[in-house]
């Protein structure tokens, strides 16, 4: 008999650059198939799996402003980007014999439904895995901001950030080698030191609607499946109080 699982409802949140693997640009077909398996392991297992995808690997709306860019239309560009890698995703996990919605928060009817807080938590109760794409719908809002808000709509159980570093450092990792890992913060001590794994609006909603927040390695295959059985991997930051 499988051990009970540590949480019951999630929002895994990818960057869109983990799609990339070792490509510059795109989605490596290798990456989100290993992805996709390991998705439908935990809903197997029993979990009820809400997705969030951001679209660095195509556009990053932040970026294109900084080149000369309208903020405002490079977000909808980005949105758009979010949109694309949630339908690969959806077709990844449809042909490991999953059944997917991708609902959106701009209107693109002919493609995925809209965002509808209600009918994705009938998805996730029925079993389905809901991907949410196009952030929040609105320019300068990331797709942390997203996920930790769709996090909180849902009521899921934690928001589980998947990233290519095994959790939250004190510095730069790559640049300083005695940089060191915290296995677990508070909300106020992330802002306050400015730790910027995730933007201030995001880590602000998980902590005024106290959601745990785990930011862990996506690249060691089975550490998905290791956090829902309990394991402290990554590192977990969490209301204080």
């Amino acid at each position: 008999m499988s051990s009970p699982l540590a949480y019951r409802r999630i929002l895994l949140k990818l960057s869109g650059e983990a799609l990339m693997g070792d490509d510059d640009y795109g989605i490596a077909p290798t990456v989100i198939q290993r992805i996709a398996n390991e998705i439908i392991e935990a809903h197997d297992a029993g979990a009820e799996v809400g997705l969030v995808i951001g679209g660095g690997n195509i556009f990053r709306g932040a970026g294109l402003a900084a080149g000369g860019m309208d903020r405002v239309t490079g977000d909808q560009m980005g949105m758009l980007a979010t949109v694309i890698n949630a339908l690969a995703m959806q077709d990844a996990l449809e042909k490991l014999g999953a059944k997917v919605r991708v609902m959106s928060a701009i209107k693109i009817n002919d493609v995925c439904e809209d965002y509808i807080r209600r009918r994705a938590i009938r998805h996730l109760e029925k079993g389905r895995i809901a991907i949410f794409a196009a952030g929040t719908g609105n320019p300068f809002f990331t797709t942390d901001s997203a996920a930790a808000l769709r996090a909180i709509e849902i009521n899921a159980d934690v928001l589980l950030k998947a990233t290519k570093v095994d959790g939250v450092y004190d510095c730069d990792p790559k640049k300083y080698p005695d940089a060191r890992r915290f296995d677990e913060l508070g909300y106020d001590e992330v802002i306050s030191r400015n730790l910027q794994v995730m933007d201030t609006a995001a880590f602000a909603l998980c902590r005024d609607h106290k959601l745990p927040l785990r930011i862990y390695d996506l690249t060691i295959p089975g550490n998905l499946m290791r956090i829902l059985h309990g394991e402290n991997i990554g590192t977990l930051v969490r209301s204080s109080d």
